[in-house]
């Protein structure tokens, strides 16, 4: 997911890139580029919209995705959206929706604050989607995206979520002193190559793939030394790109353990539902059906690599044709191209794309 930054330009360790402090997605441009009562074992309709016989994958963007005004339109014009905005004003405490539609931009983009404003936003898309009577065979979000995914698969309150994540992100930068640790994108390496550099660069300190975005975009993450390291090695044999990330703290790797341990408390008080439809979470790239399979996956994910690219293949392998992102901006739809080009990927942000998915959808012959 993208932020401030500059555009990398050549080879090397040193450019920076416009990427987020926990959901490392490098757009394709930057780079060449009520509770239901559920039996202990779910049965699982295959939901599709009325508008085309093809099944369907809702996708849910995490952190990088936020811009000022996000969310604003659709507040305006659903009244089912709207009503999310001010459910999650009430469970903060503060007006997280004067934030989304109006700034500033240096506030949103702090990490506590950030997380549960791209998960309303997006849940509010989905609302609007929902009403409209567009329905989903499976869910999956990137990292904080997750738990947008539960959400719209019933699977936990939208309250309890929009608090969690405004703690998830407060952990999480928390978990490990500024300075320690970075984070680097390796572009043009297989997973293979870039785990045996992670650990021949590690020399006893953390370095681990943190993001698996595409076959050929992971982002590594760990102990700072270690990061350039192995930077510096991927640059040496090969890599297109190896390029040290402007963040705040090395995440989704084994230095978050602190971070997940809180967390896991967190996670722990809340009532977790069977999903009403198959998530596909980040960790395992696996299915999930199960409550406590859920909660289990969202504190593993805190230190574990974002799956990305192999839950994507799941999805894919499982049937699915159409994927539409549900949320603020379109990374996941760029991701998709380099992922998988003969599948449709649609977005969701605000009215205009809302009734063009609709029409998209309605003229497709599956």
């Amino acid at each position: 997911m993208c932020g401030e930054g500059t555009r990398c330009t050549g080879k090397g360790t040193s450019s920076l890139v416009p990427l987020s402090p926990i959901n490392f997605v490098i757009p394709s441009g930057v780079f060449c580029r009520e509770e239901s009562a559920f039996s202990s074992e779910p049965m699982f309709a295959l939901a599709q919209t009325p508008m085309a016989n093809t099944q369907i994958a809702f996708l849910f963007p995490g952190q990088g995705s936020q811009t000022v005004g996000m969310g604003k339109n659709l507040a305006e014009k659903f009244p089912v959206a709207r009503r999310i905005f001010e459910e999650a004003d009430a469970a903060l405490g503060y007006e997280l929706s004067k934030l989304c539609f109006e700034g500033p931009e240096d506030q949103l983009r702090l990490t506590e604050i950030t997380q549960p404003a791209i998960l309303t936003a997006s849940v509010a898309a989905w609302r609007a989607l929902d009403e409209k009577g567009m329905k989903a065979v499976f869910v999956a979000g990137h990292s904080l995206g997750e738990y947008s995914a539960h959400v719209a698969a019933g699977t936990i309150a939208f309250a309890d979520a929009v608090r969690t994540v405004r703690n998830r992100g407060k952990y999480m930068q928390e978990a490990v002193p500024v300075g320690t640790g970075a984070m680097a994108a390796i572009l043009g390496l297989t997973l293979e190559k870039v785990t045996a550099i992670c650990s021949e660069a590690a020399q006893g300190e953390v370095c681990e793939p943190a993001n698996i975005n595409s076959a050929e975009q992971i982002v590594i993450s760990g102990h700072k030394n270690a990061v350039e390291r192995a930077a510096k090695l991927a640059s040496d044999r090969g890599a297109k790109r190896a390029v040290l990330l402007p963040v705040s703290a090395p995440f989704h790797c084994s230095l978050m353990k602190p971070a997940q341990d809180r967390l896991a408390a967190d996670l722990k008080s809340l009532h977790f539902r069977n999903p009403a439809m198959p998530v596909a979470c980040n960790v395992d790239a696996e299915l999930i059906n199960h409550a406590e399979r859920s909660r289990d996956a969202l504190v593993r994910q805190v230190t574990g690599s974002v799956k990305w690219e192999p839950s994507m293949r799941l999805l894919i392998a499982s049937g699915v044709q159409t994927f539409i992102e549900v949320g603020p901006g379109k990374v996941l739809c760029g991701l998709m191209r380099q992922i998988d080009r003969s599948k449709t990927c649609l977005n969701v942000a605000d009215e205009a794309s809302l009734y063009k998915t609709i029409d998209q959808l309605a003229g497709m012959k599956v």
